[in-house]
């Protein structure tokens, strides 16, 4: 869904998924029912384990979840400044307002970062996790990903404003 909403504005971002499932296990059935109806093709997608390369290379980790970003932190504990839940850093994003024009990305997650302690990870948490809808009915999915939409929504202009040069990882 980030991946569709970067490129249809027209911003050069890599988007890489990997999450806690073995590698190459399909999209749940009813992930694939609900973003087909929203326009977005999820056949081909095939799930990766993460990795410590996979999180080290990246600018950006997002989680859905604490567990999510948890691991990426136990896999390599440098990341942790610049490894959040989504709606972790969409609030600490909204707190410190957008990116500036000027500011690197690892500058602004650096602010984002502020404040926060390993302790942040421990447990879960309603106000940073969104859940996991496994075993739940198709109704259970639909609002998962209605809060996705919502969360991107208020994510990208935040740190992918307008204004930026349009490449970024």
């Amino acid at each position: 869904m980030l991946r569709h909403r970067v490129d249809t504005l027209g911003l050069d971002v890599r988007v890489r998924s990997a999450g806690l499932l073995d590698n190459g296990r399909p999209a749940h059935s009813s992930s694939i029912d609900v973003l087909t109806g929203r326009g977005l093709d999820l056949t081909r997608h095939r799930s990766r384990r993460i990795t410590a390369a996979i999180v080290r290379s990246a600018d950006l980790i997002l989680g859905m979840a604490r567990d999510h970003v948890r691991e990426a932190v136990v896999l390599a504990p440098d990341v942790f400044p610049r490894a959040f839940t989504l709606k972790e850093l969409v609030r600490r994003g909204e707190a410190i307002g957008p990116r500036g024009t000027d500011e690197t990305l690892a500058d602004w997650l650096a602010r984002a970062h502020e404040g926060r302690t390993s302790s942040d990870l421990l447990g879960t948490s309603d106000d940073d996790d969104v859940p996991d809808p496994i075993g739940l009915p198709r109704t259970a999915y639909e609002r998962m990903y209605a809060e996705l939409d919502e969360q991107f929504d208020r994510l990208v202009p935040l740190v992918w404003a307008p204004t930026h040069d349009r490449s970024y990882r």
